[in-house]
């Protein structure tokens, strides 16, 4: 019989490999990161900054660049609490409740990960373009969706909402029932009981969640880009703007935009390695 101590079959076979067969999997796992992760990224940074600083400066400080982020910004800034509460209330409905339709439910969750965004664009310009019955009420109200902010925000909503969802839900399944059990039976309402006992469980994972929401968030082409209409300084979020200056030959500018995205998504994942070692020390 095997005591506590002894090492396992797999543990052994593990150190037991060839110093060369652990050498050819880290050289092989350096060289990809470098080839799909490093490169591109120094190479972006070389052409933003091919004309000096002063070109560079210049580039991400011209009006159409400072409406572009202004724009991502405030698109991530009502995207992300919307899904927030969406997912955090999601979660807490599948974990903790039986009811019908819960399986269609979950599989609601993960179709933005299998609709192509262009697609859910699409679909929210049949529903609310000028041609369409509901839009052309919107209109009559003088409300315009399509080609504005709100048809922005409804995109990078659908493309984002089963991040905090599908990052909290396995955490309160695996977590039961039973500490929101004995509050009620103590006397404690079912707000209180989500606030001080569900929520503070899985905070991280929340934190996590909105994280890779946001990173998503400032990243997204492709809805976006059919919803916004392109209108320069108007509806061009970071990754449009980038888009038209690379197509009018603006390479400088188009590059500088990228790297700033670049550094929003370096500072998301320093956040996102922050979290994750918070979560697991």
């Amino acid at each position: 019989m095997k005591t506590p101590t002894e090492p396992s079959e797999s543990r052994v076979s593990a150190l037991a490999d060839p110093p060369w067969v652990r050498r050819l999997l880290i050289a092989a796992a350096l060289l990809f990161l470098t080839m799909f992760l490093l490169v591109p990224i120094g190479a972006v940074f070389s052409f933003a900054f091919r004309n000096g600083p002063r070109a560079y400066l210049e580039a991400l400080c011209t009006p159409d660049t400072i409406s572009a982020l202004r724009l991502t910004l405030l698109t991530v800034a009502w995207s992300v609490p919307m899904n927030l509460v969406f997912g955090l209330a999601a979660a807490w409905l599948i974990a903790k409740f039986k009811f019908p339709g819960k399986s269609l439910l979950v599989t609601i969750i993960d179709l933005p990960f299998s609709v192509s965004p262009v697609v859910a664009g699409l679909v929210i310009v049949l529903l609310f373009g000028r041609q369409s019955w509901l839009g052309s009420r919107l209109l009559d109200h003088g409300v315009q969706v399509v080609f504005a902010m709100p048809a922005m925000v409804m995109a990078t909503i659908f493309v984002t909402f089963p991040f905090v969802a599908r990052e909290v839900l396995p955490l309160m399944q695996a977590q039961g029932n039973h500490e929101e059990e004995a509050a009620l039976t103590l006397g404690a309402g079912p707000w209180t009981t989500f606030f001080r006992v569900s929520l503070p469980k899985v905070r991280w994972a929340v934190f996590y969640g909105v994280i890779l929401s946001v990173a998503r968030a400032m990243g997204e082409f492709g809805a976006v880009s059919v919803v916004s209409g392109h209108i320069r300084g108007t509806t061009n979020t970071l990754p449009l703007h980038a888009e038209i200056l690379y197509n009018e030959y603006n390479f400088v500018g188009a590059f500088a935009v990228a790297s700033l995205l670049t550094l929003l998504a370096l500072s998301t994942l320093l956040v996102k390695t922050y979290v994750e070692w918070r979560t697991h020390p």
